[in-house]
């Protein structure tokens, strides 16, 4: 089964995370056993992203999102190894701005979206106005209940204009995000990361699971739809992700432009001009 199938969340079907494996390897036994799929994927993507760019006439929006060390950063990190940063932007959506506040909580991602030819990658996205907002009753549930249905039809128009979306739900146990709170604490490198707020969210584990149910359950449609990616085990959510986004990139019939001069006759005044260097 490819992977567009098997990890993605069935429109109109209820999403029940509790039946997922976030420690899921398929056959892959070790980070060492997968790593010339995962070369071959990450060299297939560069292909497809040279092609998407050069022939300028679709564009693709990726949107990830995880619970707190999660892996939307080495997700991300995987993708740009792979990409040409010309055609490949990132946005990262941190608390909204008074501008951003003063708008519909759409405005601010309408304008990051990727324009033909190009790739943009969203960590985390418009999704967070109906999972942390739901979660810390920042907006009374008469106004997030109703962006499941504004977010629908603004990825409808997104697709209409020729932007295909990939939404990603990396997908870690409660178990494995303590184990990474306790790498984090004792790596200097990545001490910067650490916040108050880290611990303090996990209280809220299960809302986040509830309001993460809903959302994927409602918002994953045939157009633009939801994966959730088991994400225990990093090199496996990286193969994961990547082969996702390699095989709805080959479905679309990817080509290079035809040349817009004539290759015959340049070709041929290369030999003459080649000949003449000769004599």
């Amino acid at each position: 089964m490819n992977y567009l199938d098997r990890f993605r969340v069935p429109p109109g079907r209820t999403l029940k995370l509790a039946d997922i494996d976030p420690s899921f390897k398929d056959q892959h036994k070790d980070r060492e056993a997968a790593a010339v799929e995962i070369e071959k994927y990450r060299e297939r993507l560069s292909e497809l992203q040279e092609m998407l760019y050069v022939e300028r006439r679709r564009s693709l929006l990726i949107c990830l999102q995880a619970l707190d060390t999660g892996g939307k950063d080495g997700t991300i990190n995987h993708f740009l190894s792979a990409m040409n940063p010309q055609g490949c932007r990132v946005t990262q959506f941190r608390q909204p701005s008074a501008q951003e506040a003063a708008h519909d909580f759409l405005w601010r991602i309408h304008q990051a979206t990727p324009a033909r030819g190009e790739v943009a990658i969203f960590n985390r996205s418009h999704y967070e106005d109906v999972l942390t907002v739901r979660v810390h009753n920042l907006v009374p549930k008469t106004v997030w209940s109703l962006r499941y249905d504004h977010i629908n039809a603004f990825e409808r128009a997104l697709v209409d204009n020729d932007t295909h979306v990939l939404k990603f739900f990396l997908y870690i146990s409660a178990e494995e995000q303590l184990e990474r709170f306790k790498a984090r604490l004792d790596d200097p490198t990545k001490q910067w990361k650490i916040s108050e707020a880290d611990y303090a969210e996990r209280k809220c584990w299960d809302a986040y699971a509830k309001a993460y149910e809903e959302a994927l359950s409602r918002c994953s449609t045939e157009h633009a739809p939801w994966f959730v990616v088991p994400a225990n085990h990093k090199w496996f959510r990286n193969l994961a992700v990547a082969r996702i986004v390699v095989e709805h990139l080959e479905g679309l019939g990817l080509t290079y432009p035809k040349p817009s001069v004539d290759i015959e006759r340049i070709r041929r005044e290369y030999h003459a001009a080649k000949s003449a260097r000769r004599n």
